[in-house]
């Protein structure tokens, strides 16, 4: 099973907070980094952008990331959140063995 890196920005910490808990909660995640806030400047309707942000990184699985995927939806204040999985091709084996046992199969 392939270890997954999942990443999407909130406008608060509110939001940010939900969508953590949320996912270690069903098993979605076994962890969930919340980061501080930065700085993203995007296009938007056909016009630049800017906004503060908070990056929400998820370890999670291959297996589980469809769900993942759904809880982060659902939850989200925004229309299009950014939701990306970077594949997790190297790590420490303990590390990446308790990923998969903490997130549902």
């Amino acid at each position: 099973m392939e270890t997954l890196l999942v990443i999407t920005n909130c406008p608060d910490e509110e939001s940010a907070n939900t969508i953590a808990l949320a996912a270690v909660e069903a098993k979605l995640a076994a962890c969930v980094n919340i980061l501080p806030r930065v700085q993203s400047v995007y296009r938007w309707q056909g016009k630049v952008e800017s906004a503060s942000e908070i990056p929400l990184f998820f370890k999670s699985t291959t297996a589980s990331y469809p769900a993942l995927e759904t809880c982060i939806r659902e939850r989200h204040p925004y229309a299009l959140p950014e939701i990306i999985a970077l594949p997790l091709s190297q790590g420490l084996p303990a590390y990446l063995n308790w990923v998969a046992e903490e997130t549902i199969q």
